[in-house]
């Protein structure tokens, strides 16, 4: 393959210029080893430029790499969501329900997960807030387990991931069994 840099104008284009511009032309999240193919590059060259570019939009940028399912996309900082939507004349993104957001901690922290273990969690038919959430591309079906009845499993998706401003699955924060089995009236956190 090539020199991406040979036909470009400027030679001194480095490796992190090249896979920026990739990022922002591409349709859709890229993995690494198609930013390596394309740049005759290693993996490890590629997966070097990505945290240089994130370190540098970290500290100063208005954008930010998002990782998910081992593949890597450029989204806009999630700070700058209410002057964007300001912008382009958007409603504010609109609010789940706590149902809602209590189904989506669910399946974010136990993925994949069928129904019937989310409702075993809830303690309450999930069936309604689980139509909601497929239908808002908050999560999706991943196949079906092999239990009695084969159940759907269900997982976040990468809109989960941008309605949260969160660049990867490890930026939630820990999950706190010991917490989590606390009765309602023992948690941190209340209504």
């Amino acid at each position: 393959m090539s020199d991406p840099t040979e036909s470009a104008p400027n030679t001194d284009l480095s490796l992190e210029a090249c896979v920026e511009a990739l990022l922002f032309v591409a349709s859709g999240p890229v993995s690494v080893a198609q930013l390596a193919e394309v740049l005759d590059k290693t993996p490890d060259d590629i997966e070097a430029s990505l945290s240089a570019i994130e370190s540098w939009y970290k500290a100063r940028g208005g954008l930010r790499l998002q990782r998910f399912g081992g593949r890597i996309q450029l989204t806009t900082a999630p700070e700058l969501a209410k002057v964007i939507e300001n912008f382009l004349g958007l409603e504010a993104t609109a609010r789940l329900s706590r149902a809602a957001l209590e189904t989506l901690a669910i399946i974010a922290y136990r993925q994949p997960i069928t129904r019937p273990g989310i409702d075993a969690v809830r303690g309450v038919n999930s069936d309604g807030v689980l139509r909601s959430l497929l239908s808002k591309g908050l999560i999706q079906e991943a196949g079906r387990a092999d239990g009695p009845g084969r159940p759907i499993l269900y997982v976040i998706t990468q809109e989960f991931l941008q309605h949260f401003g969160l660049s990867s699955l490890g930026e939630l924060p820990p999950y706190d069994e010991e917490q989590a089995d606390l009765p309602e009236s023992g948690r941190l956190l209340k209504d």
